[in-house]
């Protein structure tokens, strides 16, 4: 743990007109209020904050954010009070501890409403000043970094699936890589402790069979830009244990099957060596199609700046190369953070904060907990390419998106008028996937409205949102028309007249805010004629008999969008599991069929409604099937099984679909709780000696 005067001595290092006696006062300050808190490990609970610091000077931040970082944790857990810190520290640092204090309330994740309404004040502090966010990746980095001194493997497991889903992913959106990679890595090691063995011990073993390999190539790199005049550093690192196994899951292959583990980062002193050394890499080796990237003429939504090339070096070997400058790499590794420390003046990149309004457009459309939790980790997840408009203005937008995202990049406005839409000059369809350096034009109407079925294949959380909403509004107005006719059919009925005060009357029995309310909850069958006719004139329904009630859904998986008693049931083409992004077919007299998002039966279209849904409380017995080929030798097929028992999944059907001499192909449904149980399966299979090949079908 950093002493008193180290810490001081390391912030007067960069900024030597720091205020010396505050720094040493926010110190005294937060060992006071911890007092005798302790740790997991045992440690003074102050070393946290005190570790945090000194994080923050690694970055060289300004003073304000250092004494933020000591004081991020006394608010919430201890006796004092953001008035005490104001009057102590001022109103900078008070502003900036709470905002903090409220983003550590996220760690609820298990409670959705009390971590969707976190997660919203996370997003707004954050947009008020970034600082915030820098002090608390600072924070949960150094509780990632003692994460294995908590006893319960639940919590462990929860705080890193929290870290892989929210943290880690808004690091890189501030282009803090460094951050990004420490905190992938850690959580990693708890989510899939198996695979996270498997794939260091390969690592290990690479490299103990190197025989400077890495070293060599390097210097054949540094060498022939050398001699082509070009200034370099040149080193190689092994990719990202965390990396190489989301390549195996997304490629569906082994670890020997990845031929790119190693890669070579060149830096240079500027821009155009960036290129001449590009050209001379390209001149040397041969370079894989397609695989050339330029971030430096564009540059990623978080402000990263590099060339990226594949080539293949000697007896077919592909190594991959990164170019940069030195200013680049310094941004690159630390991102938002580069910008706040002292020699930049606290001066960031529009770039690096543009993504920020939408997120909190996001915010004001969102309506539910799932749905923010849904549209802001889409918001924040970072695969991008780049798009412009006929005028030439460029949009990031996520791999898969589509003219409607375009759109709603471009306003949500126009996103809402769109009917149609041109690649490139060309009418395309609004589902249609863009491609790198595509020109968009949206075609628009004033009189149209987004659709239900555009959610199908839209992918940004901001469209998402604001599709949802207008949808919404609009099905909240045609039930309230419907409640209106019902509800003029009901007043016919009663005994006597009634008129607005009756109405209101009504509204106050049953709770409701007003009439509005009220035509919308008989539009939607919540309140029956008995209970609309005794509120509105009590006694006048004495008589009348009891409604029948919903038929029960005898299931064990619930679904949320349906009306209640409407019959549904899980689609055998797509086999769609909790976890899996889910729409509904309403077909007639067969009720509604329940399909994953990116089943073809939902591409190849069809007249049938859609209908958008999402999982229920309850998930016991979804199906999933999966494909494995398995080696053709004894005791393959018992190990497999052995697997779906440790993953403690049912076997509902085992079908043997081919067979030939060296492998045989299976295709079997497991009963599973949701998709990460699925994918963990998959996983286990992948890894096993007795398997080839395992996928999800």
């Amino acid at each position: 743990m950093l002493r008193q005067y180290e810490l001081v001595e390391r912030v007067k290092a960069y900024a030597p007109d720091a205020d010396e006696q505050m720094l040493n006062r926010a110190y005294v300050y937060t060992v006071q209020k911890h007092g005798s808190q302790k740790r997991a490990s045992g440690d003074p609970y102050f070393s946290h904050p005190v570790e945090v610091a000194g994080l923050m000077t690694e970055l060289k931040l300004d003073q304000d954010t250092i004494i933020t970082a000591l004081l991020h944790d006394t608010v919430e857990d201890t006796l004092a009070t953001i008035d005490e810190v104001e009057k102590l520290f001022g109103p900078d640092v008070a502003r900036m501890v709470d905002g903090v204090t409220k983003l550590s309330k996220i760690e609820a994740m298990s409670e959705k409403e009390r971590a969707a309404e976190n997660l919203r004040k996370f997003l707004l502090a954050m947009s008020e000043d970034l600082r915030v966010l820098l002090v608390k990746l600072a924070d949960r980095l150094h509780n990632m970094r003692t994460l294995h001194y908590i006893k319960s493997e639940d919590k462990r497991r929860r705080i890193a699936k929290e870290t892989m889903d929210i943290y880690a992913p808004l690091a890189e959106r501030v282009g803090m890589y460094e951050y990004m990679r420490e905190m992938q890595l850690l959580a990693f090691q708890q989510l899939e402790p198996e695979a996270y063995a498997t794939i260091t011990g390969r690592l290990a073993q690479i490299r103990s069979q190197d025989h400077g390999q890495v070293d060599a190539i390097a210097l054949s790199i540094s060498q022939a830009l050398t001699e082509a005049g070009v200034k370099c550093k040149v080193w190689g690192r092994e990719k990202h244990p965390y990396s190489i196994w989301r390549k195996m899951a997304e490629r569906h292959v082994n670890f020997d099957q990845i031929t790119d583990i190693m890669a070579f980062r060149v830096l240079v002193g500027n821009v155009e060596d960036c290129y001449r050394a590009i050209g001379v890499l390209h001149t040397t080796w041969q370079a894989l199609p397609g695989r050339f990237k330029d971030y430096i003429s564009t540059p990623k939504v978080n402000g990263y700046q590099s060339l990226h090339t594949s080539m293949i070096y000697e007896k077919a070997m592909r190594m991959e190369v990164q170019i940069r400058t030195w200013d680049m790499h310094e941004t690159n590794e630390y991102g938002l953070a580069a910008h706040w420390s002292y020699k930049q003046g606290g001066v960031v990149p529009d770039t690096q904060v543009g993504w920020l309004r939408d997120l909190v457009e996001v915010l004001e459309a969102s309506n539910d907990p799932e749905e923010l939790l849904e549209n802001t980790r889409m918001a924040i997840y970072q695969d991008r390419i780049f798009a412009f408009t006929p005028k030439g203005k460029l949009f990031q937008l996520p791999k898969g998106a589509t003219p409607i995202d375009f759109a709603y990049a471009v306003h949500s406005d126009l996103g809402s008028m769109a009917v149609g839409a041109k690649l490139n000059g060309r009418h395309v369809p609004l589902r249609t996937a863009l491609s790198n350096g595509d020109v968009v034009e949206i075609i628009k109407n004033r009189s149209a409205s987004p659709q239900l079925a555009w959610l199908g294949f839209c992918v940004t959380g901001k469209a998402r949102a604001a599709i949802r909403r207008a949808v919404r509004i609009k099905e909240r107005s045609e039930l309230a028309a419907i409640g209106r006719k019902l509800f003029d059919e009901i007043i016919e009925r009663l005994p006597t007249k009634v008129g607005k005060k009756a109405t209101a009357e009504a509204v106050k029995r049953l709770g409701l805010k007003n009439e509005d309310e009220l035509m919308a909850a008989i539009g939607t069958a919540k309140l029956d004629d008995r209970q609309v006719m005794e509120a509105l004139v009590p006694g006048s329904a004495r008589d009348l008999p009891e409604p029948e009630a919903w038929p029960k859904q005898e299931r064990a998986i619930s679904i949320k969008g349906l009306t209640p008693g409407m019959a549904f049931h899980l689609a055998e083409c797509c086999h769609p599991v909790p976890g899996d992004r889910i729409v509904g077919l309403r077909k007639p007299g067969v009720g509604v069929e329940v399909h994953s998002i990116a089943c073809d039966v939902l591409i190849e279209g069809g007249d049938h409604d859609w209908i958008d849904l999402s999982w229920g409380d309850r998930s016991v017995g979804a199906v999933g099937r999966l494909r494995c080929i398995l080696y053709n030798r004894p005791g393959t097929l018992a190990e497999v099984t052995g697997i779906f028992a440790a993953n403690k999944a049912n076997i509902t059907q085992l079908q043997n679909v081919h067979r030939d001499e060296l492998f045989g192909t299976y295709e079997v449904d497991l009963e599973v709780t949701d998709l990460a149980h699925l994918t963990r399966i998959v996983s286990s299979l992948r890894a096993s000696d007795a398997v080839s090949q395992a996928d999800r079908l």
